[in-house]
């Protein structure tokens, strides 16, 4: 016979759900706590008081009230106490921030990077830097709880090794990135690493204008193309953790070449390189302006722009490279049914340069049932979406323990 949850178990659960919603939905009474988890008002003070002796929350009372007799009391999330280290490796910058329990940013630190591939010592010993920077600064009663990052490749589930990249590091090697990363930061707390479009999906899903969406899509745009699938109110990572590739979809068979080796991969057609070219500026990316900071974001910025204008070549550009992504998101559409397609990054630019012609080929492509309901938007959380979603992989293993995270960190 199977036993059943444990005393201890049930009030690990408790105490994680209570957190969760005070991590993500912000302040909230003792009142609202009581109806949103089918729970008894005593309950909720005995966990609230876990949790608050544990300096991961403090009690308060409200700022102002409309209601007649005793007010009751506000829950609020430790921000400035307890925080994890986020951090973003991409085609063109590192990014590293200090977010508070409550998902906010307390301290960050941005450096452009040259593209191509990267070094291993190197970038952990710049991403290492940035977190010492940040920790000088906190108080002495601040706990770091953990630490993620977003790397623009693929992330082989379990252990943060990085198995390909090709817009950032040599095809077909593996790099222990997460391990690495965690020795130089020296917390004694293990590194996650995701993929960033993944950790975007993440970070629209639990803050973003997906916040309220179970079935969403996510396509994140930088060199190249990623997307993250949430299926369920659930993160999509497919066998070995590689679900969600969708850039290299191939759209159109026998098309330009991608950077995976294949031909006619979405983010071939549609990435920046393709959008540049089609519009005239390939010199933006011979000869290197594309390869510094953010450069890249602002030559597609400018193709739009001219398009607006008026600028025949560009308005061409943008119709083509809408087409493309037109007929992919109608197949993702046709296979996932998500209620909402979410665009980041560059995505969100050249989405909005190209609206027209992505509905006209969903239209098209996407079959009626689920294409009339489906949603399309740009990010809200925009640039920083990938530096968010590492934030909420690193808090993961706290909402799951809070308490054995917590002594943990604390000694």
């Amino acid at each position: 016979m199977r036993a059943g949850p444990s005393q201890e178990d049930i009030r690990r659960h408790n105490l994680g759900a209570l957190l969760r919603h005070v991590h993500l939905g912000g302040p909230i009474s003792r009142a609202e706590l009581t109806s949103r988890m089918g729970l008894n008002r005593s309950t909720i003070m005995a966990l609230t008081s876990d949790l608050t002796a544990a300096g991961l929350v403090r009690e308060e009372l409200p700022r102002e009230t409309g209601r007649a007799g005793r007010p009751s009391l506000v829950v609020r999330p430790e921000s400035s106490r307890v925080y994890v280290f986020a951090f973003d490796v991409g085609p063109d910058r590192l990014a590293a921030a200090r977010v508070g329990l409550g998902g906010v940013i307390l301290d960050r630190r941005e450096l452009p990077r040259r593209r191509g591939p990267f070094e291993l010592g190197e970038l952990v010993g710049v991403l290492a830097a940035f977190a010492r920077q940040m920790r000088r600064k906190t108080r002495p009663d601040t706990v770091c709880v953990g630490a993620a990052a977003a790397v623009s490749g693929g992330v082989r589930k379990g252990d943060g090794v990085i198995t390909f990249g090709p817009n950032l590091m040599t095809p077909e090697r593996e790099v222990p990135f997460g391990e690495e990363l965690g020795r130089r930061l020296g917390l004694g707390l293990p590194v996650s690493v995701g993929n960033d479009a993944n950790l975007g999906a993440l970070a629209e899903h639990s803050r973003g204008v997906g916040a309220a969406v179970k079935d969403l899509i996510y396509l994140h745009g930088d060199v190249g193309i990623g997307g993250g699938i949430i299926a369920g109110g659930h993160l999509l990572g497919g066998h070995d953790g590689y679900g969600g590739e969708v850039g290299h979809m191939v759209v159109n068979p026998g098309g330009r070449a991608c950077g995976c080796g294949s031909h006619g991969c979405l983010e071939a057609e549609v990435g920046e390189r393709a959008l540049l070219e089609a519009a005239g500026r390939a010199q933006a990316v011979q000869n290197g302006e594309v390869h510094r900071g953010r450069h890249s974001r602002e030559a597609v910025r400018a193709v739009v722009d001219a398009a607006d204008r008026g600028d025949i070549v560009a308005q061409k550009a943008l119709k083509g490279v809408g087409d493309w992504l037109g007929l992919g998101v109608a197949n993702l559409i046709n296979i996932f049914n998500p209620e909402m397609i979410i665009f980041g990054g560059m995505l969100r630019e050249i989405y909005l340069g190209s609206a027209a012609r992505v509905r006209s080929q969903l239209t098209l492509h996407a079959m009626a049932p689920q294409r009339e309901r489906v949603r399309l938007r740009t990010s809200a959380l925009a640039d920083d979406a990938t530096l968010v979603g590492a934030a909420e992989l690193a808090f993961a293993h706290v909402l799951a323990d809070p308490l054995e995270v917590l002594a943990r960190a604390g000694g």
